[in-house]
């Protein structure tokens, strides 16, 4: 959510920043216009108001001093002042509306380091580890997946349709044990609380977020319910705060949760469309973090190597992606994506999107933030990022670690998580 003084005060600045995300300038020219007819109708409402207020103080005097036409005829201009007011109070809930709904649909401003454009003008920051060199042709997961037992798509299609898929055996427990590795490295290691949280969400919850009003479509919405299956952590972790006032000491706030995310994913994706990496329900571990606006941006680089650290951990060739203007997401300010080395598929895979909100999801949900006792509440910054996101996780270490005689060697950080140092074919 944008702040409306800020539009009027710097108009041309606020086109120049939303065009980056592709905004036209109109729709900040009807926000302005919207703005202006609405300062006009409180200004005359409060005109009426007084003028109200007078008549209502001189109807008793002239009625006393006998004088009852003069009173009648201040009596009906009262009447035609509070018709007046009650049309302009309409109109005025009208011009409100219309308004919210709007800014509520503005992404937010791009960080002046985020490149301009759109996804071919995404900057790669670093890469890290070497692509494997095989001595034999690499395989995609959805054949490795197969042919050890752990993957079975056509049930998965069964009984849910397509984009579902069913992990079975040791494909199963390699998912459950990632899962607990990441949840376990992040409370121990980085510092942040698990939290365990609803997987069912209230549309103010999505609104504050950002996903709503503009992305309704991509929801997976209950029917005869006003509420909707989570699209990723985010959304509940960060509304626990919502309408809340925190105190500096609290901050930073670091949370952490594993929760399923629903998502339609309408679209040809070409060869991300083969096999689990792109589903309408994935597990995900997610960090949510909520900070002093003079820090956000070194915790977003913090929060970055949380994530990428876990890849190192399991020795998977990854690179970050600086994202441009036009291709981050709605709310962020700035996105970088990690995207580790799928040699099966022969693509890059996103496994976490590590991003800065600023204040702007902080404004729609209320959440902000007290330096001292005494002083005025300020938005605190939120930033969010993937650690990591599964499946993509396990077609990595699959694709990566598959060997010729068609098993699969794990990294050694899991061996004891794991039990055993490599899944094959019973």
């Amino acid at each position: 959510m944008h702040d409306i003084k800020y539009f009027r005060d710097n108009p041309d600045d606020t086109k120049a920043r939303l065009a980056r995300k592709k905004i036209d300038a109109s729709e900040v020219d009807r926000i302005l216009a919207l703005d202006s007819r609405r300062r006009e109708l409180i200004q005359e409402t409060d005109t009426l108001k007084a003028r109200r207020n007078q008549l209502s103080k001189d109807i008793p005097a002239l009625m006393k001093s006998g004088k009852k036409d003069e009173a009648e005829a201040i009596k009906a201009e009262s009447r035609d002042v509070g018709e007046r007011m009650k049309a302009l109070d309409e109109e005025l809930r009208g011009v409100d509306a219309e308004q919210n709904d709007l800014l509520l649909r503005l992404p937010n401003f791009p960080h002046e380091s985020a490149p301009t454009g759109g996804e071919l003008e995404n900057a790669e920051v670093r890469t890290w580890g070497e692509k494997r060199a095989f001595d034999f042709e690499p395989k995609p997961h959805w054949e490795l997946g197969q042919s050890l037992g752990i993957l079975d798509l056509d049930r998965g299609t069964k009984i849910s349709g397509s984009g579902f898929f069913v992990l079975k055996g040791d494909g199963a427990r390699l998912e459950r044990k990632l899962i607990n590795w990441m949840l376990d490295t992040h409370t121990t290691q980085n510092g942040y609380t698990e939290v365990h949280v609803p997987h069912l969400v209230t549309r103010q919850s999505l609104t504050g977020t950002g996903q709503l009003p503009k992305m309704e479509d991509d929801m997976y919405k209950m029917e005869g319910e006003d509420a909707f299956l989570i699209p990723t952590a985010e959304v509940p972790v960060t509304n626990l705060y919502a309408g809340e006032i925190l105190e500096m000491e609290q901050l930073p706030i670091k949370h952490v949760a594993h929760t399923p995310c629903y998502r339609r994913e309408a679209g040809s994706y070409g060869k991300e469309n083969r096999g689990i990496s792109r589903v309408h329900q994935f597990d995900k571990v997610e960090m949510v973090q909520f900070v002093a606006p003079e820090t956000s941006y070194d915790v977003l680089e913090r929060l970055t190597a949380n994530a990428t650290g876990l890849l190192e951990a399991l020795g998977l060739p990854y690179r970050v992606l600086n994202l441009a203007s036009g291709d981050m997401s709605f709310a962020a300010a700035k996105c970088y994506d990690i995207e580790v080395w799928a040699p099966g598929m022969g693509i890059w895979l996103e496994v976490s999107s590590c991003s800065n909100f600023e204040d702007f999801q902080a404004r729609r949900a209320g959440i902000r933030f007290r330096r001292e006792q005494k002083a005025k509440p300020e938005f605190v910054h939120t930033l969010n990022g993937s650690g990591l996101a599964l499946p993509r996780l396990v077609i990595a270490l699959l694709e990566n670690g598959q060997q010729a005689d068609g098993s699969v060697l794990l990294p050694p950080a899991l061996h004891r998580v794991f039990g055993s140092d490599r899944i094959a074919a019973e």
